[in-house]
């Protein structure tokens, strides 16, 4: 859980492959995510689409958030921190 205090971003993000992103935190935290699932299980075709792996691939760092294409698909901070999305 992130502190309340806790002024935090994302500074790392590097492709694992088949849909798994390692994010480095500001505070030192590294976390492995698996996009797989949520992508596979999603109905909107705006999130079924990054199951294009080379759509998939094209994530951005802006402002500490991980993003692709301009903010269309984005997480909150706090579930990536948690590992849950």
């Amino acid at each position: 859980m992130i502190a309340d205090n806790l002024i935090l971003d994302i500074v790392e993000a590097k492709s694992l492959g088949d849909y798994r992103i390692q994010i480095a935190f500001s505070d030192g935290l590294k976390r492995i995510i698996d996009f797989k699932p949520f992508l596979q299980n999603a109905f909107h075709p705006d999130i079924r689409k990054y199951l294009d792996t080379q759509l998939f691939e094209q994530f951005s760092i802006d402002c500490g958030d991980l993003v692709w294409n301009d903010y269309e698909l984005c997480f909150p901070l706090n579930d990536l921190y948690e590992g849950t999305i």
